[in-house]
């Protein structure tokens, strides 16, 4: 299964959305949480309406209207996002207003909005768009199964210019809840130097993605998507190797016609433990990026490098911020892994 990325949108924690440079400028954050730059939303959102939406559906509707205006389609064939956490913000609001009103007379808005499927169905009513629209839930690779189900949808022919995205926010509360955790480091880092702070933890991060997905070859199309596959809790290193082969075989690849990998390494030490390894065996001679110390960790972070793989290959460049060589990628190999439990391949090439 493949399919064409006709347009791509990203709001990330850089300067990512809109007419901007690609990654030229690196924004640095001291701290151990990156938050997105938002734009000015009246330009793609009625006023009327941002005030009654919160932050993750703001940027979810915002990059879904700047993908649609980029591709000059109207209504999307169908609409798919993948999300972990879904709309915190109103989930939390609800949750606190159960406490501070004992319960009695709640008002229902922010428990409308709270549900994970919030997003789609907000662009779907905003564009009156009746066509297929699905949300996957599935933790640390709901963006890949939404990609998934859109590669079924496009080779079965059920629909076309499909609207798939990827979106997480983070609030203070999950902050909070997850540096208990241990998720995050215990001390501030620079985004820009978070690769040689070796130790615990990560940094927190949110965005949003969103791609349009067309079965028909256009000289408008930034890149082409592969293929896509998920694997869970590998036993070993060499259980990982052998998915990464067999996902190359199927693809008629093999690791020496790779251009460029793209992997989601994040600071911590033991996550990066399982890159580290590859880079010595798979992967080794063969340039490696990171992206995770511009966007930060969180479980749909996958969507913004796909977002910087369609991007590599349609401006024939890989920005210095992310990797060190200089090489016109035609072929790029996405490995990202979500605690070492959710695994996941994507493999995105030129058209």
């Amino acid at each position: 299964m493949k399919a064409y990325i006709r347009a791509a949108s990203c709001i990330s924690p850089q300067n990512t959305f809109g007419d901007v440079g690609f990654l030229t400028e690196p924004i640095e954050a001291i701290g151990t949480r990156l938050t997105a730059i938002e734009p000015d939303y009246k330009a793609f959102i009625d006023p009327k309406q941002i005030r009654r939406m919160s932050h993750i559906i703001k940027m979810g509707v915002a990059v879904a209207q700047d993908c649609l205006n980029q591709s000059n389609v109207e209504m999307p064939g169908a609409v798919i996002t993948g999300t972990a956490y879904g709309c915190l913000e109103d989930t939390v609001s609800f949750l606190t207003r159960i406490i501070e009103m004992q319960e009695e007379m709640l008002p229902p808005t922010a428990f409308i909005q709270s549900t994970h499927n919030t997003v789609a169905a907000q662009i779907a009513l905003i564009f009156k768009c009746h066509n297929y629209n699905n949300t996957f839930v599935h933790k640390g690779v709901s963006f890949e199964n939404a990609l998934i189900d859109s590669l079924m949808l496009l080779n079965e022919n059920e629909a076309n210019n499909i609207l798939v995205g990827g979106i997480d926010e983070m609030t203070d509360t999950s902050f909070t809840i997850l540096n208990r955790l241990g998720l995050y480091k215990r001390k501030p880092v620079s985004n820009l130097s978070l690769f040689a702070d070796e130790s615990k933890g990560t940094v927190g991060g949110e965005g949003a993605a969103f791609f349009l997905l067309s079965d028909e070859l256009s000289s408008n199309n930034l890149a082409q998507l592969n293929g896509v596959k998920t694997f869970y809790k590998p036993k070993d290193n060499t259980e990982i190797i052998r998915q990464i082969n067999a996902f190359l075989t199927v693809n008629s690849l093999k690791i020496c016609d790779i251009d460029l990998i793209i992997c989601g390494k994040n600071g911590d030490i033991k996550n990066d433990a399982v890159y580290q390894q590859l880079s010595n065996s798979l992967f080794v001679d063969k340039p490696v990026a990171n992206y995770k110390h511009l966007c930060g960790e969180y479980p749909t972070s996958s969507s913004f490098a796909l977002w910087l793989a369609a991007n590599c290959i349609k401006n024939s460049k890989v920005p210095a911020i992310i990797a060190d060589e200089k090489v016109q990628p035609k072929k790029i190999l996405i490995y990202n892994h979500y605690q070492n439990i959710y695994h996941s391949l994507m493999l995105v090439s030129s058209c």
